[in-house]
């Protein structure tokens, strides 16, 4: 016997079922900081903290991720 079930529902809707936490203050203060450190307004040493605090990457990865942002931000 095979059954299949669809569901209809936004993303708010299927984590409030889930009863996962709502994220979206988190969400926007993350993007408020991309957007400033876009604008020069955020160091790259704040940036680099934020993304050893996500994943641990080791040095080479650190490394990738510094020569991105310095790139990034010297144009």
């Amino acid at each position: 016997m095979k059954i299949n079930v669809e569901v209809d529902c936004t993303p708010e809707e299927a984590r409030r079922v889930m009863g996962l936490p709502d994220f979206t203050p988190v969400h926007e203060k993350y993007i408020e900081m991309l957007t400033n450190s876009m604008d020069g307004n955020v160091s790259n040493e704040m940036v680099e903290n934020m993304m050893r605090s996500w994943a641990p990457v080791g040095d080479a990865g650190m490394s990738f991720w510094r020569k991105m942002f310095e790139t990034s931000t010297s144009k």
